[in-house]
């Protein structure tokens, strides 16, 4: 009876009651064998219980415990896209390359779903990326044939019955991707089936590409970025084909950027600029930024694309180059133009020691009315290279903030200036803030 109640409880995320029959005795590796047959931690993983999965797992719950068919609990996560939860399991010794009875992967489950997430925590945790499923298929090989593909159509082909009724849904998962599920119901309304993949094979394909050394033409990369642009929720795709490329540091790869750069399509230059940003940077090199500074310099007498200017102004802001400061106020002192938090990480990014009108204006910004502003210009005035009265006030005036960020931000500032008054800003954050990055800058100094 145990056995049901807790295998019912994980999978619903109860972790009260979870708790309770854990303590009354019940056993987390003994199978539950009512209605619903499985181990509670695999009932946990398929339904992104990482709470409870905690739970278990801190209660002896084997991580690698096998189901009907060689099922664990990673590959349920992987499975359903549930990323939380498969770091959990990897923590706490998951085998990343453990394969069910059909051959299937964590890995290549969630190639095939478009989970980018998963595959990113799987990525990071060492996973063999070319490692075959039980039909051959490489998880690139999976990622790649659902690059392109109609993903409405495709899972509405895997569930299609004459006479039933289909829905299609779309939402945001957790790692940015799109969430399609197809629903379908009979014409009695008796019988129901869903199914759902994740708009993410494009990004895990270039990922894959990248861990197994697989070379990608740039205009490949190219079209899967532009065609993720507005569909991801921050573009995850985009960043993620930009960062691959970023990442290759040789001449080819920049001359094809530079073009796009130049492309009459607005798309293809803001994709290139963002790209070209950080281009060959590592270790504190910047081998291309004598190139690349001259280009998005004419850009900003060039470009009339409020989105491309917007990336030319943050291109601008990593190469870290007070040169590119004059191009930085124009484009902020431009009429018309919306500020946003680029402004501040620009301007900080370049702005010298001496230069007034510069700080004058991070200043004005670390004052703006949106708390998003005030915290990004606030830690620009942090990391400015600079020690003056000025900046040393500024950034006092913002202990009172009502954003407990931005509060941070001022306290790590007077901090490494060696000004008392970080002691009251540390003290207001760790009292009335329970964000994690907030805390962990007043301490962490």
């Amino acid at each position: 009876m145990y056995e049901e109640q807790l295998y019912r409880a994980a999978l619903n995320g109860d972790s009260e009651t979870v708790g309770k029959l854990l303590a009354g005795g019940a056993d987390p590796n003994k199978p539950s064998e009512g209605e619903e047959e499985g181990l509670p931690l695999c009932a946990a993983a398929a339904w992104d219980r990482h709470e409870v999965a905690s739970t278990l797992l801190a209660a002896g719950a084997e991580v690698n415990g096998r189901e009907t068919g060689g099922w664990t609990a990673l590959l349920w996560a992987a499975s359903n896209g549930h990323a939380a939860t498969a770091r959990v399991l990897i923590e706490a010794g998951a085998d990343v390359d453990t394969a069910n009875d059909d051959g299937d992967t964590p890995l290549t489950l969630a190639a095939r779903r478009g989970a980018l997430g998963v595959v990113q925590v799987l990525l990071e945790a060492g996973t063999d990326a070319g490692k075959y499923d039980g039909e051959g298929d490489t998880p690139l090989d999976i990622a790649v044939d659902w690059v392109g593909v109609h993903l409405e159509s495709a899972l509405l082909d895997q569930i299609e019955q004459e006479g039933w009724e289909y829905v299609v849904a779309r939402q945001y998962a957790k790692d940015g991707t799109e969430l399609v599920t197809v629903a379908g119901r009979s014409p009695d309304g008796e019988q129901t089936e869903q199914v759902q993949a994740q708009r993410g094979h494009a990004a895990i394909a270039t990922l894959l590409e990248d861990a197994t050394g697989v070379y990608t033409p740039v205009e490949r990369l190219a079209a899967r970025a532009l065609a993720h642009r507005d569909i991801d929720e921050d573009a995850e795709t985009w960043w993620i084909v930009a960062d691959t490329l970023g990442k290759r540091a040789d001449e080819e790869t920049y001359e094809a950027l530079a073009r796009l750069c130049v492309s009459e399509d607005a798309r293809e230059r803001e994709f290139g600029v963002d790209t070209i940003a950080q281009f060959g940077f590592a270790d504190g090199e910047k081998p291309f930024l004598e190139r690349t500074l001259p280009l998005l310099q004419k850009m900003v007498t060039t470009e009339s694309n409020p989105q491309v200017l917007r990336s030319v102004l943050a291109a601008l802001g990593h190469q870290g180059d007070p040169r590119a400061l004059p191009a930085v106020l124009d484009i902020i002192g431009r009429p018309g133009h919306k500020r946003t938090m680029t402004d501040a990480i620009a301007l900080a990014d370049v702005l010298p020691p001496d230069h007034e009108e510069g700080l004058a204006l991070l200043i004005e910004m670390s004052e703006d009315e949106d708390a998003e502003m005030r915290d990004w210009a606030t830690a620009g005035l942090a990391g400015l290279r600079a020690d003056t009265p000025r900046i040393r006030e500024a950034l006092a005036a913002r202990l009172a903030d009502a954003d407990l960020r931005t509060v941070a931000e001022a306290t790590r500032g007077l901090a490494v200036r060696g000004d008392d008054r970080a002691a009251r800003g540390a003290e207001r954050v760790l009292a009335e803030s329970d964000d994690e990055y907030a805390r962990d800058l007043v301490t962490q100094q």
